[in-house]
Parts: structure tokens; C-alpha cells; sequence
């Protein structure tokens, strides 16, 4: 029998859940109808929940978790820096040892010219930092005209007011006045849902092309920054076609706009290399990290700035910052998780084993009724649910509904998978081995079967018109 740490009965803590603890992305109603999932433990890849059941968690807590869950040196290393110094904050002409080491080993490890970091708590407060310093940069250079951040369609870059204002998620842009002036977005490279009849090739470089368009459009003296993520996370990990990164970066470069590129859930590992940019020669101006950072065990992230970028900021006072910028027990623990990424070979064991064992089995999927395409790059990957593999057609009903059914089939198989509308998504911990892949894979075979079996039983393996 599975130990369960001592807690009240399930059904007491979902009833405190529902009376005090309001869910992000959630109607709460509802939630409390059905009773939240109490998580209590974990270990590797293994979530134990408050009935004793173990779970196969495949997106990493929340695309976070790449070094997986229990590994003691990480509370260790922060222990050690709560008993020697638990907070200090950054403001004021001060720094704090836990901020050097971190920002120096990031420049050891991210590409090309970048070497400065601005840190925050989360991905979210970091991009709100990106918007506020391309339009200081640009505008200590003389050109504060230039404000117009360009992002994309279902981009998502967070939830705050600015990051949820760069990212292009309809709903969220539905509530709170969003977005804020002077963001614009253009399409997706998502050959699979929006191609049509264009290869992957045409369609890739013609969405990159809209950002030249916008740019005239908008006004080259106008036009700030593009900021993406080198694949789509949360919109349903989509990986773009291979003309677009090369066209996007031509394009940044001919007409001196700032690259953002959002490594908040791509970087640390998760393409197999340190961060997508390597994978996707992408060649960023600013870097947005979060998450893997600090495999989740401590909210931090940050901005990693060009040589250029900060030269221009370091001559001015940036009026911006957080009380948790540079928190030293975040950095404390992101600096023990690095080490442990570094040391342990798990990204190089990842890129050049795990994933590609992943890929064969993950890409295995397409031969299910209910999967159009199965895409994957290093260990994050999407299946496309369709009632029609052969025209790639969106189901009839409204979309979300066969993924959330799918969803919920997962989860009865003791598997985590998310669903991003029709397409379900996975991204496990870097350290998942190759029998573990073999388990998520039948789970979510199986979890296709039932879902192909009641969407059949409910008339909803209809194509949209």
C-alpha cells in the first residue's frame, strides 16, 4: 500500500479549497462542483495525489519541472541560503552573491552576446520588463517613436496586463481592456490548422513575412521589438515550419528591431539544447526565462540582455524593478538546479537519447484514428485531434471539446496530459527514461481509444463545415 502523508480526507480539503483558494484559468463554480485533484507528493516524474493514486505527470508540473520532482539538493541548497541570508534586495547600490553567481553562470550558458540579466519572479514579470526596456532603450538612443511591439496570434508571453497584452490569447484579451496600446499581432506558423494547400515551406515563409508587412504597415521608426516563442507552448506547442525562423530573423535584422525571443518554457533542455534558439539559430536581442530555470522548486525569472542592449541601458537609470528581483534563495536554488542540469549531462542525455526514443514513439501515435499529425522537438510535443486525418479537419463541435474529453481520459489513466483546444500537449521532466516514455505512450493510447470510442457514441466525429 502507497504512504500517504498525513492530511484530512479529500473530500474536507476540497471543500477548504472551494471556500478560500481561487484557481487561475479556472471557473471556480464549477471546480468546487467536481472537487479539486489534491497533489501531495512527488518523485522523478511520479505525482502522488491525496487518495494514494500515482500519476505519470507529462508536462513537468507546468512546463517547469525538467530536472523532475524530489531532488533533495535543491531544498538543501536553499536551507543554506535562508540560515545565511534569506532576502536582500538588488535596489539601492547593493548586489547580494546569489545574483552575481546566477547572472555570470547565465552568461557562461546562453548564446552568442548575451550577458546581462534583469531578473523577476516569474515569465510574466519578465516580459512585462521586456516592454518597458525596448521602448527605454530606443528611446535613450532618440527615438522614443519607437514603441510598437509586434507579437503573434495565440503567442502567449503570460498573464499580466503587459505580457498578457503580447501574447495573442482571444479570451484573455476579452477580460481586463486588453491589450494596451502599441502591440500589434500577426499570424501563427501553424501549417497544421491554417496551411491550406501551401507546403509547410511556402506557408512558413509567408507568415514570417507579415512581420515585414506590419513593419511597413506600421512604420519602420515606429516598430520596437518582435517578441515569440521559438515554439508555441501554451497556443499548442507548435513547432514552426523551417523557413520561418531563418525569414523572421533576416527581417529583424534588416530593419534594427529588437528579437525577443520567449524562452520561458523552450529553454534549459526542453528542444535538447540548452535553449531553442541554439536549436532554431535564432540569434535574440533579449531572452525571457523562467521555469526551467529553477525546474520549478523557486518562482524566478529574468530578461538575458545583448552586449548592445545593455551598453545603451547601463548609461541610464532603468526606473523599473521588483522587491523579489534577484530573490537569493531563487537564485540559490536556479544556480544548484544548473549545476545539476550541467554536471549530470541531463540536457546533453536528453537531446542526443531521450528525445529521439521520444520522437519514434511519440510520431508512433499518428497511426491512431483520432491523430492528424503528431509533432514533437526534444521532449516537448503535440498531438492534433481530427474526425478527418486526410483533409487535417477541425471537429464540428466547439473546439476544445473532443481535447478536453481527452483530457479527462488521461487523467483517469494516470497520465497528466493538457489540451490546447483540440491538440493535446505534453512536455515531461528531461529526466524521464525511456520505460517511462513507453508507459506515457500506452497511457495515452489508451486515453485515445476511450475519447475516440465516446466521441463516436456522442455523434461528435463530425468535421466542420
Amino acid at each position: 500500500m502507497n504512504m500517504i502523508t498525513n492530511h484530512m480526507p479529500t473530500a474536507e480539503l476540497q471543500a477548504l479549497d472551494a471556500a478560500h483558494h481561487m484557481h487561475p484559468f479556472t471557473t471556480n463554480n464549477e471546480l468546487a462542483e467536481k472537487g479539486a485533484r489534491i497533489i501531495t507528493r512527488a518523485k522523478g516524474v511520479t505525482l502522488t495525489d491525496s487518495e494514494g493514486n500515482e500519476i505519470l505527470d507529462a508536462m513537468a508540473g507546468l512546463w517547469c519541472v525538467n530536472l523532475g520532482y524530489g531532488r533533495d539538493e535543491l531544498a538543501e541548497a536553499a536551507m543554506r541560503q535562508m540560515k545565511e541570508l534569506p532576502y536582500y534586495n538588488t535596489f539601492f547600490m547593493t548586489s547580494h552573491v546569489p545574483a552575481i553567481a546566477l547572472s555570470t553562470k547565465l552568461a557562461e550558458l546562453a548564446p552568442g552576446n548575451l550577458n546581462h540579466t534583469f531578473f523577476a519572479s516569474s515569465g510574466s514579470e519578465a516580459n512585462d520588463t521586456n516592454i518597458r526596456l525596448v521602448r527605454t532603450y530606443w528611446a535613450e538612443l532618440g527615438k522614443p517613436e519607437k514603441k510598437v511591439i509586434i507579437a503573434r496570434k495565440n503567442g502567449y508571453h503570460g498573464s499580466s496586463v503587459g505580457s498578457a497584452s503580447l501574447g495573442g490569447m482571444k479570451p484573455m484579451h476579452a477580460q481586463g481592456g486588453l491589450p494596451i496600446p502599441d502591440v500589434h499581432h500577426i499570424d501563427q506558423p501553424y501549417w497544421y490548422g491554417e496551411g491550406g494547400d501551401k507546403s509547410p515551406e511556402e506557408f512558413g515563409l509567408e507568415r514570417a513575412q507579415q512581420l515585414e508587412q506590419a513593419i511597413h504597415e506600421i512604420g519602420e521608426d515606429r516598430v520596437a521589438a518582435f517578441i515569440a516563442e521559438p515554439i508555441q507552448g501554451a497556443g499548442g506547442v507548435i513547432i514552426p515550419p523551417s523557413t520561418y525562423w531563418p525569414e523572421i530573423q533576416r527581417i529583424c535584422d534588416k530593419y534594427e528591431i529588437l528579437l525577443i525571443a520567449d524562452e520561458v518554457i523552450t529553454g534549459f533542455g526542453r528542444t535538447g539544447n540548452w535553449f531553442a534558439s541554439q536549436t532554431f539559430d535564432i540569434k535574440p536581442d533579449i531572452m525571457t526565462i523562467a521555469k526551467g530555470l529553477s525546474s520549478g522548486y523557486a518562482p524566478i525569472g529574468g530578461s538575458i540582455v545583448s552586449d548592445e542592449v545593455a551598453k545603451v541601458m547601463d548609461a541610464c537609470e532603468f526606473v523599473h524593478g521588483y522587491t523579489y528581483s534577484g530573490h537569493p534563495v531563487a537564485c540559490a536554488v536556479a544556480l544548484e538546479n544548473l549545476r545539476i542540469l550541467d554536471e549530470e549531462k541531463v540536457v546533453e542525455r536528453a537531446g542526443a537519447e531521450t528525445a529521439p526514443y521520444m520522437r519514434q514513439k511519440w510520431e508512433s501515435l499518428t497511426d491512431h484514428p483520432l491523430v492528424g499529425e503528431a509533432t514533437i522537438s526534444g521532449l516537448m510535443g503535440s498531438i492534433a485531434l481530427t474526425p478527418d486525418k486526410a483533409s487535417r479537419a477541425a471537429f464540428a463541435a466547439d473546439s476544445g471539446t473532443a481535447g478536453y474529453i481527452c483530457r479527462e481520459s488521461c487523467f483517469a489513466n494516470s497520465l497528466v496530459m493538457r489540451h490546447t483546444g483540440d491538440r493535446m500537449v505534453v512536455s515531461p521532466p528531461l529526466v524521464i527514461t525511456k520505460s517511462e516514455i513507453d508507459t506515457l505512450v500506452d497511457r495515452a493510447w489508451k486515453a485515445l481509444d476511450q475519447t475516440h470510442k465516446r466521441l463516436t457514441d456522442e455523434g461528435l466525429m463530425k468535421a466542420a463545415s
